[in-house]
């Protein structure tokens, strides 16, 4: 066998106590248990473990006894244990860390009499059954999606990807978490490139832990700062990943989060929609430019109509109409932010409420404070109408980081167009549109296919094509085998 990591089992039980303490922690397990006449120290965690697999195993192994009768050693005796052990998942530790990760990932850990030490992997974390995202829902198609469970999520992709190429590498971060993260990439179809960042960036991070999870590491990997727009795709659903996959994306699964990071990615794969193809194309090809209208109207509507309520010489004599008949005493601009910070603080307030009361409290802010607001003159009933609108616009955008930053960009939109007017509205609507242009994730253009400008590749996107014609991968994700037929 090999060097055993300790010299004896009182050895192995002191290393126990110094790392989880003496009866400090009432689910760190130690157990003292015999198989046949041999001692073994039996070291878990009480609730990570799967009590009854273990018990079926070690049930399983007494009736074995004649394997180990005629060992004339403890050498021979561990590698009985090892080579007859019932059970597929059996590895012999390393070193002190990887038994310390193993028994906080929920593994089980045994040290035999002369101190050779192995581990069993019985693990059954604590969660919930696949099951469909409620931000990604979709009239026709599957109902099952991530969970918690990483090996539950690596699972689900397998089963929509067969095939050989799909690789998922573990890879261990922070120095007191210990958090699983597992990158999952087609070979030969993903960038080498890209590869090499993710994995660099993992090996560098140093943090105590990543509690929240996903998020945390985005803003490890991309050192985001105080950037507002998402620079990953985050996806709930295994048939969304599985698609990216192929595409020659990279997928970043981190344990504990029930959805996967999706890489390099550009804004426009943030306006997508897996709804787009349960359809037929031109079904999904109108759906889409919906989408997309829905998305630029949310963001210069109420900007725009605000300009032109206060510069009526703007406005042709066939839309003489637009703007407040009464301007009431509050000024336009305050109603408008009030109004648009309200329906923000309405979408909390409907996160934190009780399901069966959630219902009750969205009537009551559109239907009596709406109403009431007007009739004091509070607000103008055509403020309270655009910004509804805008709301809903916004509503319909798949990512919901993309839609908050939309009106974040919205509300800087309606400032600039208070303060300096028809300029200020075309200035920041330019720096917005520089500022985007100057995003380069993974050194991928933000803006592509229209900054830089791919006519063939903007075609694809604002049109859903037959998926029998030949499509081939994503320019961005620099694939080096970009003939999805091969």
């Amino acid at each position: 066998m090999t060097d055993n990591l300790f010299t004896s089992i009182r050895e192995g039980e002191r290393w126990f106590i110094n790392q989880f303490g003496k009866d400090e922690s009432f689910d760190a397990t130690r157990r003292r248990i015999h198989l046949w006449d041999k001692e073994i120290l039996l070291l878990y965690i009480n609730g990570l473990v799967d009590g009854e697999v273990l018990t079926t195993l070690l049930t399983e192994m007494q009736y074995r006894n004649e394997l180990f009768k005629s060992a004339s050693s403890d050498e021979e005796t561990d590698r009985a244990m090892v080579d007859y052990f019932p059970y597929h998942a059996l590895e012999v530790a390393k070193d002190e860390d990887s038994i310390a990760k193993s028994i906080l990932s929920g593994q089980a850990v045994f040290v035999m009499k002369d101190g050779f030490t192995f581990i069993l992997d019985v693990r059954s974390y604590p969660g919930r059954q696949p099951e469909e995202p409620d931000t990604e829902k979709v009239i026709r198609g599957s109902r099952d999606g991530f969970t918690e469970n990483i090996l539950t999520n690596t699972a689900l992709i397998r089963r929509r990807l067969r095939a050989t190429e799909l690789r998922f590498e573990m890879h261990e971060t922070s120095v007191k978490g210990k958090t699983d993260i597992a990158i999952a990439f087609m070979k030969g179809a993903a960038n080498e490139e890209h590869l090499n960042f993710v994995r660099e960036r993992l090996d560098n991070l140093e943090t105590d832990g990543l509690t929240m999870t996903d998020k945390s590491l985005e803003e490890f990997l991309f050192k985001q700062g105080f950037h507002p727009m998402p620079f990953v795709r985050y996806t709930e659903r295994a048939d969304i990943c599985a698609a990216h996959l192929l595409e020659g994306h990279i997928a970043i699964i981190v344990d504990t989060s029930p959805s996967v990071i999706l890489v390099p990615v550009t804004l426009v794969h943030h306006m997508q929609h897996a709804e787009e193809y349960r359809q037929a194309p031109l079904i999904g090809t109108f759906i889409r430019m919906v989408r997309f209208t829905g998305t630029f109207l949310s963001l210069v509507m109420l900007p725009f109509w605000y300009l032109l309520s206060t510069e009526k010489q703007f406005v042709p004599e066939a839309i003489k109409y637009i703007g407040p008949n009464e301007w009431g005493e509050v000024p336009l601009f305050v109603q408008l932010i009030l109004a648009d910070v309200g329906i923000e603080v309405l979408r909390m307030a409907a996160i934190h409420t009780p399901t069966p009361l959630s219902t009750a409290m969205g009537l009551v802010a559109a239907i009596v404070i709406g109403q009431v607001a007007i009739d004091v003159g509070l607000f103008s009933s055509e403020v309270v109408l655009y910004v509804a609108v805008s709301a809903i616009l916004t509503f319909a955008i798949p990512s919901f980081e993309l839609s908050i930053t939309t009106k974040v960009f919205r509300i800087f939109l309606l400032v600039s167009t208070a303060l300096f007017g028809a300029p200020g509205f075309f200035v920041a609507f330019a720096v917005m549109y520089f500022y985007l242009c100057s995003l380069k994730p993974m050194n991928v253009p933000y803006l592509w296919p229209f900054t830089p400008f791919f006519p063939k590749a903007l075609l694809r996107v604002l049109i859903r094509f037959p998926m029998t014609i030949d499509d081939p991968r994503p320019f961005i994700t620099k694939s080096p085998n970009r003939d999805r037929m091969s």
